[in-house]
C-alpha cells in the first residue's frame, strides 16, 4: 500500500512519486491550505493538501487526529523558511494528489503528546498509548536487543529451547500461579517462576550450551521494576567455571551495547564481594556512577557516652558507619529532616550529622548536636577516613548493620540524585561471594541467598553441614547503574550435596524426594558439572531507554495491583467452567 515509511523521507527522494500511510498526529489550516503532521511507525512527514483539488481538499478539511490515511503525491522541499529542525524529515513535504481515509478515529482519551496523563488511562487504552514516540522507540529498541542477543548466542554456539509453562510448585521465594488441571481433579499446574530446574535437566541431558528468552510468573506484591509476569533471558552451559561464565556474558553485554546502543563499555567489568559491596555502599548492587561511600567507624564510638552510638559499635551485629556529603554543609534543616524519614523507612532511628564549617579550625569549625559526645581524638580520625573537607557534611548511620546497610545505602543513592552527584556513563560490575545462607533468627533458620541449587565453595557437605554461616557461594550478580540486571551461579551437580543444602533450609530428604525427585534422581545419572546466568530482559532494556519503570518497555504490562486495564482481567469464570475443573467458589451470602 506504501513506497516509504514517512519517517525515512529525505531530500534525496524529492521530486519522486510517494505513497504514505499511517496515522494523522495533527491537522493545521493555514489561510485556505491543510497541513496534515502524517504518523507512522518510523517517524512524522508533513503533508500538504492543495485547495485547487475540491474534493480532496473536502475531505482534508474533515481529517481529525488519529484518522488512518493513504496519501499520494510528490515529495518536494519546504518553502525557504517553513524547514522545522526538530524533525527528520523538517526539510521535505509531500503534496498530496491522493487522499484515502481508511479509517476514521473518534476523539481518543488522551493527546499523545500530553505528559500529565494518569498511568491508569494510557494502560486501558494501551493499543493507543502504543503509538506515542516514546512507546515506538522502547519497543522497537526492545526488538533490536532481543535480536542481537539471539544472533549472538546462537553464534557462540547455544540451542534455543522451550521449557514448559505448565510445571509442578516449587518453593523458589515467591507465590506460585496455579491453573488447576481438568483431567487430574483437585490437582494443579504452576506457571514457572523461571525455567531453572529444566535448565539444570538440559545439561544432564547433554545439550551443553541452552538459552531461552523465557516468560517467568511470580504472584508477589509489584514495584516498579517487578510485574506478574515478566521476561528473562536464561542461559545455561556445561563444563564451564565462573570465570568462563562471566567473561563470555561481559563479552555478550560490550558488544550489545556496542551494536544497539553505539555506546563503548568498561574492556574488564570490575569484581566486588558482597562484603565488600555492603561495607562501601550499603547495597549488594552499588551504582558506580556514584562516588559517595560509606565509611565504618564503630572501633571509634565504642566507648563515647552516647549510647546511640556506642551500644550499636559494641554489639557483634551492629554497626557505626559515617557518609561524607561534599558541599553538602548548604543543606538545610528541611532537607535534612526530610533525610531523615527516608531513612526511617529502612528502620533507622534517625540520622545524625555533623557539619563542617571550617575543619581547619577542629571542633570549633564543626557544628552537631552530637558533638558534646565525641571526644576529640574520634572527631579528628573520622574527618580523616571520610577525607572531610570544609563545606561538607557527614551523615551518620547506627544500628543493626543491616539496618545501617539499607537506610544509607539508600540515602546514599537519594542525595547524590539530588545534588547531582551521579557521572553519566554505564557502569558494570560483578558482585561475587556471596554467602551461601543467611540466618533467619526469629524463625532460628537458614535460607539461601540465592536458591537451593547454587552450590557452595566446598566440595566438603560435612563441613557445609557443620559451620553452614561460614561458606560462600559460587554465584555472581551482574550489576549496571545500580540495578541488578542479572544473576547466576555454579550449580550442585551431586545429590548427596543437593540433598545436605536442602535439609540446611528445613527440607528433610521426604519433602525433598516430593518436591525435587525428578531433579534428584537425575543428578544420580551422569550429572556434568554446569552453570548459568539469567538476566531480567525488562530491566536491561529498561535501563537502555532510559525509562523509570519495567512496564515501559512492555506492551501490555499489568498494574500495581496485577490487572490488566485493558482486558478486564483477571475476570470471574462461568459456573460450567469451574464445575469441569472441580472447583466450588463460596459466594458470599447477601
Amino acid at each position: 500500500m506504501r513506497t516509504h515509511y514517512c519517517g525515512e523521507l529525505k531530500q534525496q527522494h524529492i521530486g519522486q512519486e510517494i505513497t504514505v500511510c499511517g496515522w494523522v498526529n495533527r491537522r493545521r489550516d493555514h489561510g485556505g491550505v491543510i497541513f496534515v503532521d502524517l504518523r507512522d511507525r518510523k517517524g512524522m512527514l508533513q503533508v500538504v493538501f492543495d485547495p485547487d483539488d475540491a474534493a480532496m481538499f473536502a475531505d482534508a478539511e474533515r481529517l481529525r487526529n488519529e484518522f488512518v490515511l493513504k496519501v499520494e503525491g510528490k515529495l518536494r522541499i519546504r518553502p525557504e523558511g517553513t524547514a522545522n529542525p526538530d524533525m527528520p524529515t523538517g526539510e521535505v513535504e509531500l503534496l498530496a494528489r491522493k487522499l484515502h481515509i481508511l479509517n476514521s478515529s473518534e476523539t481518543p482519551p488522551f493527546q499523545l503528546d500530553d505528559d500529565e496523563v494518569h498511568d491508569d488511562l494510557r494502560l486501558k487504552y494501551r493499543y493507543i498509548d502504543l503509538r506515542r514516540p516514546d512507546m515506538q522507540y522502547r519497543m522497537q529498541l526492545r526488538a533490536r536487543v532481543t535480536h542481537f542477543l539471539r544472533s549472538w548466542l546462537e553464534n557462540h554456539e547455544f540451542m534455543d529451547i522451550e521449557t514448559p509453562m505448565l510445571t509442578r510448585a516449587t518453593p523458589e521465594g515467591a507465590r506460585d500461579y496455579l491453573v488447576p488441571s481438568r483431567t487430574y481433579s483437585g490437582t494443579f499446574f504452576a506457571l514457572p517462576q523461571s525455567p531453572q530446574l529444566f535448565k539444570q535437566l538440559l545439561m544432564m541431558s547433554g545439550m551443553d550450551r541452552y538459552y531461552q528468552i523465557a516468560r517467568c510468573f511470580r504472584d508477589e506484591d509489584l514495584r516498579a521494576d517487578r510485574q506478574p509476569e515478566f521476561t528473562q533471558l536464561d542461559i545455561e552451559t556445561s563444563f564451564m567455571q565462573e570465570d568462563d561464565i562471566m567473561s563470555l556474558m561481559e563479552d555478550m553485554m560490550r558488544e550489545l551495547f556496542q551494536s544497539v546502543m553505539n555506546v563503548s563499555v568498561d574492556a574488564e567489568f570490575p569484581r566486588i564481594s558482597y562484603a565488600n559491596a555492603m561495607e562501601r555502599f550499603g547495597s549488594d548492587k552499588p551504582d558506580l556512577r556514584i562516588s559517595l561511600e560509606l565509611v565504618t567507624v564503630s572501633d571509634l564510638l565504642a566507648d563515647v557516652e552516647f549510647k546511640v552510638f556506642s551500644a550499636p559499635a559494641r554489639d557483634p551485629q551492629g554497626r557505626v558507619a559515617a557518609l561524607r556529603i561534599p558541599g553538602g554543609n548548604s543543606l538545610t534543616r528541611k532537607e535534612i529532616d526530610g533525610y531523615t524519614e527516608l531513612v526511617g523507612r529502612y528502620g533507622a532511628k534517625g540520622l545524625a550529622y555533623i557539619k563542617c564549617n571550617d575543619i581547619d579550625q577542629g571542633r570549633e569549625g564543626l557544628q552537631s548536636p552530637i558533638l558534646k559526645f565525641l571526644p576529640d581524638e574520634a572527631i579528628a580520625e573520622i574527618l580523616r577516613r571520610t577525607r572531610a573537607q570544609s563545606g561538607d557534611l557527614i551523615f551518620f548511620g547506627a544500628d543493626r548493620a543491616n539496618i545501617v546497610n539499607d537506610s544509607l545505602g539508600a540515602l546514599r543513592v537519594k542525595i547524590a540524585q539530588d545534588l547531582n552527584l551521579v557521572e553519566d556513563g554505564w557502569r558494570f560490575l560483578w558482585v561475587v561471594d556471596f554467602p551461601m545462607f543467611e540466618h533467619d533468627e526469629r524463625e532460628d533458620r537458614w535460607n539461601a541467598l540465592h536458591h537451593p541449587f547454587t552450590a557452595p565453595n566446598t566440595e566438603n557437605a560435612d563441613e557445609l553441614e557443620a559451620d553452614p554461616g561460614n561458606f560462600l557461594s559460587r554465584a555472581y550478580d551482574m550489576v549496571l547503574n545500580g540495578t541488578e540486571l542479572g544473576g547466576g551461579s555454579i550449580r550442585i551437580h551431586q545429590q548427596e550435596m543437593q540433598l545436605r543444602v536442602l535439609k540446611l533450609l528445613g527440607i528433610d530428604q521426604q519433602e525433598a524426594e516430593e518436591k525435587f525427585g525428578f531433579l534428584l534422581t537425575a543428578l544420580n545419572y551422569g550429572c556434568p558439572p554446569h552453570g548459568g546466568i539469567a538476566f531480567g530482559l525488562d530491566r536491561m532494556v529498561m535501563l537502555m531507554a532510559g525509562a523509570n519503570s519495567i512496564r515501559d518497555v512492555m506492551a501490555f504490562p499489568k498494574t500495581q495491583t496485577a490487572a490488566c486495564l485493558l482486558t478486564q482481567a483477571p475476570a470471574p469464570v462461568s459456573d460450567q467452567q469451574l464445575k469441569e475443573l472441580s472447583i466450588r467458589v463460596r459466594k458470599p451470602q447477601s
